[in-house]
């Protein structure tokens, strides 16, 4: 006995609907003006250097580098 599984619908997808997504993008795509991790991590560093190597504010350098990087100044 064969099975015909030509028209079968999967139970999640409505009908008439493709089961794949149409964008072409990547889903977890950063913005092109976005710096990188380890870009950030790199200047972070750099700011934590500067303050003389004192611990305690990693993530204000964090976002301190985010945004230096994001608006191009170092």
């Amino acid at each position: 006995m064969a099975r015909n599984t030509a028209n079968k619908q999967t139970p999640h997808t409505p009908t008439g609907m493709s089961a794949r997504p149409t964008n072409t993008e990547p889903v977890n795509s950063a913005p092109r003006n976005s710096p990188t991790h380890e870009q950030v991590a790199r200047r972070a560093y750099e700011i934590f250097l500067a303050r003389g190597s004192t611990p305690g504010n990693s993530e204000q350098d964090w976002f301190q580098a985010e945004r230096e990087l994001r608006l191009g100044r170092q």
